[in-house]
């Protein structure tokens, strides 16, 4: 290892982006990424066999690509950080391959670091060192926890999550409904900011009194998703004319004011004034606006990265591989086995 702050590689194949990133401690140098989005747009969601040869084919230019953009060579990292879990099984098995290969033949230490946790950390690439302790709400097509982080290389405890469909999951699923294309997060987003948010009263999951006593942190989905398509089929059977743009607002705006409302309530009932979001549908506009909005009011300091760190990438799991080595936490052995639902409390997987 180096002295000074450590050059480290993040490797990310959880799902359908090929992500390379490289930081020198807390200052990103990288992050370069390929996605296989447009190979899976005509099934309308992820299919895991397409993404895992997407990531074989892209592994080594975005390597190279990355490499050339912070003007390092292999040689010079001081460690290599790979997402071990959770994620698609066959496309963690590409990227967790690839790192184990450039670990030993560059005699590097290799760090198995949990995609989850990866999205609290890339933060530090964006506003500094994180405080400690923070709210962390998690979202993207696949996960909605809200947790208490402590210390993002070894301490984080889960306060709640989706009980069914994902945040991102419904926007896709939406999306689908309303004719718009694949990712629908994106899609619904851009459409809405023509729309009416209040237009529709949609529901919200998991907010009566007797669900906040069993689920207080948790969030449902899925009954909003049918509300929607109930909505939509009862006018197309009328033969009214649907407004999507209206749709989509009071559709965003449901799944947004709950995740704001249950992340604030989250901070008072631990007392914790920090919030960051994290994961794909972070990107999400109204959602930025919307917290920023309602944070200020509660005296919350709200943390959110920019888009681009958003959505899955090499960076955060570089970010996260660096505040493991600055940290002293003990590499993962090679040959880890990757964890396809690896809880976050698993920080280091494998």
């Amino acid at each position: 290892m180096t002295p000074g702050e450590p050059l480290v590689l993040g490797i990310e194949t959880s799902c359908d982006e090929t992500g390379v990133g490289i930081v020198r401690g807390t200052t990103l140098l990288a992050d370069a990424v390929a996605s296989s989005v447009d190979e899976h747009a005509r099934f309308g969601g992820v299919v895991p066999e397409i993404a895992s040869r997407a990531h074989v084919a892209a592994m080594v230019p975005t390597l190279e690509r990355a490499c050339a953009d912070a003007g390092v060579a292999l040689a010079d990292v001081d460690a290599v950080a790979v997402t071990a879990g959770p994620g698609l099984a066959g496309a963690l098995l590409v990227g967790s391959s690839a790192a184990q290969a450039l670990s030993w033949s560059l005699n590097k230490p290799l760090y198995g670091v949990n995609h989850l946790a990866a999205h609290v950390a890339v933060d530090r690439l964006e506003h500094g060192p994180l405080p400690q302790p923070a709210i962390a709400l998690l979202v993207s097509g696949g996960h909605t926890s809200l947790l208490l982080v402590d210390d993002v290389t070894a301490e984080i405890e889960p306060l709640g999550s989706t009980l069914d469909d994902a945040a991102g999951e419904a926007f896709d699923k939406v999306a689908r409904l309303l004719g718009l294309p694949f990712p629908g997060g994106p899609q619904v987003d851009r459409v809405a900011v023509g729309g009416d948010a209040t237009a529709i009263r949609f529901p919200r999951g998991l907010t009566l009194p007797k669900d906040l006593v069993r689920h207080r942190h948790d969030f449902s989905f899925s009954g909003l998703k049918t509300s929607v398509a109930r909505w939509v089929q009862a006018r197309q059977e009328a033969g009214e004319t649907i407004d999507v743009a209206d749709v989509a607002a009071s559709f965003q705006e449901a799944v947004v004011d709950v995740l704001v409302t249950k992340s604030l309530a989250a901070c008072r009932d631990t007392g914790v004034d920090h919030l960051l979001i994290g994961g794909g549908v972070a990107a999400n506009s109204r959602l930025r606006a919307l917290a920023a909005q309602r944070c200020e009011a509660a005296g919350v300091a709200l943390r959110v990265p920019r888009p681009g760190l958003c959505t899955d990438n090499g960076a955060m799991v570089a970010a996260l591989g660096s505040a493991m080595v600055a940290a002293g936490v003990p590499p993962s052995p090679l040959g880890i086995a990757v964890d396809s639902s690896a809880p976050v409390t698993d920080v280091s997987v494998g």
